[in-house]
């Protein structure tokens, strides 16, 4: 992991590469050793404020960037979500020193909401910080499984009851609206019937519609038609006549103009289409009668038709559509007795599938339970918690996509005192230790590579420090872990050690964070054993670091 910051609270500029293994942040009180996880908090999508923006500077700028290449579940979640999804992971935040925030992940904007979704899949913060996912019932399901070697059957149990309750919500919404189909089907086959009746086939309505405006108007066409035919062909005057003059005496010219010749050309040409006429409105003639009962019929056939569209408030143009559409929901609706009972059947498969699945996982759950418990109790006697007692709660609920149970993390920190929930925990300190034991046991199922442990020896000293700086280190053997400690037997362990210091000048105050190698290393542990520098105490922090 990389982390930088830039302008946030007393760092100006730092770059950081968190190596693989155990790395111990050490400093003296209030040289700012929070800041480097608040910092990646804010990262992680904490909340921030303006206030936190060094003063002077416009904004402060944390980005924190993961290895992805072993982690395939990160990289599905960036896909699901569209974002660039690449071995390399960039999780940034800018806060401005009035107020606003922006998030971004691979350099696309991002919700706070998505940076937290993303970040839980990255690194796991131990403390008393609100990013504390052992405080979350769904952590201690997800930790539970894990350890179990069950989470593909939760897995096909979340499946399960989304199949089971989509079919079951369906055959709800069935039953529930039965007197409504009923009603519905009522109605429609009153509609259908209606229609049925008027029987309108598609081009129907243009067809009547021209047909009356015909019959309607048979009587003047015929009259005016044969008055056409007097003019066109009849005795003296008519066109067929008078044409026929004109070519008559242009035939007999002997010498004609290129224009007369035209002309004469033009007068043939309408002398055919003056016969061609006259022939049509003859057809038109013979074809057309006066008659007021078919006509009567026509008006009678379109008043239905009219009538029908304002009762259904349609057009009259949109009843054949009309008609096919109640037809099809007729037909679906009349089938949908025998769906009803498909269906219950369908969900009863659905639901029994789901039980046995759900079955199946309670009994895991049961054994793991039992073995998780002994195993972190065990680590508690270690971490000087002989007198507490930690315990799996399996409360039975109805059945739901997390299976037939509730699973909570309950510890009593008193003898003889019930067992409450983790979040009921007062001590900081008992907390961060009884993260690291429930850690210490499931590190080896997790998929989480990184983890951070802050202030999680409050409280301990002497040799069951020793166990802690042992345990952590073990944990750093086959990922990252990050340890904020005030305890020299705890950072003697550490395969890395960064210090925090505060440098103070005329212009400003600012902290830094440097490695420390060899003989520095030993003067800082000597430091936090014995306050000062002594040579007793550089011999013995010499010595613990050779054990380490």
């Amino acid at each position: 992991m990389h982390l930088s910051i830039q302008n946030y609270t007393l760092v100006e500029q730092l770059d950081l590469e968190i190596q693989p293994g155990m790395t111990a942040v050490t400093g003296e009180t209030g040289a700012g050793k929070s800041i480097m996880l608040d910092a990646l908090g804010l990262a992680l999508g904490d909340r921030g404020e303006g206030d936190r923006v060094r003063s002077g500077a416009e904004r402060a700028d944390i980005s924190a960037q993961f290895d992805l290449s072993a982690l395939p579940q990160a990289q599905t979640w960036l896909k699901e979500y569209d974002f660039n999804a690449e071995d390399d992971c960039i999780l940034r935040r800018v806060i401005t020193s009035e107020g606003r925030s922006r998030g971004y992940i691979n350099g696309q904007a991002a919700t706070m909401s998505q940076l937290r979704d993303l970040g839980n899949l990255l690194i796991d913060i131990h403390s008393q910080h609100e990013h504390q996912s052992l405080l979350r019932r769904e952590t201690h399901r997800w930790l539970l499984d894990n350890f179990g070697g069950h989470g593909a059957l939760a897995a096909k149990v979340n499946q399960a009851h989304q199949t089971w309750a989509a079919t079951a919500a369906h055959l709800q919404a069935l039953q529930n609206q039965s007197a409504e189909f009923e009603q519905r089907i009522q109605l429609l086959t009153f509609q259908v019937e209606e229609l049925d009746a008027l029987a309108l086939q598609a081009g129907e309505l243009r067809a009547l519609e021209q047909e009356q405006k015909l019959l309607a108007s048979a009587e003047e066409s015929l009259q005016t038609s044969h008055q056409l035919a007097e003019l066109c062909s009849g005795d003296e005057g008519s066109l067929e006549e008078l044409l026929a003059a004109a070519l008559h005496r242009l035939a007999q010219m002997h010498h004609k103009s290129q224009e007369l010749t035209e002309a004469e050309e033009l007068l043939a040409s309408a002398d055919i289409q003056v016969r061609e006429a006259v022939l049509a409105i003859t057809r038109h003639i013979n074809h057309t009668e006066i008659n007021p009962e078919r006509l009567q019929e026509v008006d009678e056939r379109l008043s239905s038709i009219f009538q029908t569209a304002r009762k259904h408030r349609v057009q009259p143009t949109e009843l054949v559509e009309l008609h096919e559409r109640l037809q099809t929901e007729l037909q679906s609706l009349t089938g949908d007795d025998n769906q009803v009972e498909a269906l219950a059947a369908k969900e009863q498969q659905q639901k029994q599938a789901l039980l046995a699945l759900a079955e199946e996982l309670s009994d895991k759950r049961q054994r793991a339970a039992k073995k998780l418990a002994k195993a972190v109790n065990e680590q508690l006697h270690l971490l000087a918690m002989a007198s507490s007692r930690f315990e799996i709660a399996l409360q039975p609920v109805a059945v739901a996509s997390t299976g037939l149970e509730v699973v909570e993390f309950l510890i009593s920190t008193n003898p003889g005192a019930p067992a409450k929930p983790l979040t009921k925990v007062a001590s900081g300190g008992e907390l961060s230790r009884i993260s690291l034991a429930i850690v210490v046991v499931t590190a080896q199922t997790s998929s989480i590579p990184t983890m951070v442990f802050d202030e999680v020896d409050v409280g301990i000293g002497g040799a069951t420090a020793d166990v802690v700086g042992n345990l952590l280190r073990g944990l750093g053997e086959s990922g990252q872990v990050i340890v904020v400690t005030h305890l020299g037997q705890v950072a003697a362990r550490a395969h890395h050690h960064l210090q925090v210091s505060k440098l103070q000048s005329k212009r400003a105050t600012v902290s830094t964070l440097r490695k420390l190698e060899g003989e520095e290393k030993i003067s800082e542990i000597a430091r936090m054993i014995g306050g000062t520098e002594t040579a007793q105490s550089l011999a013995h922090a010499k010595e613990m670091l050779e054990k380490a």
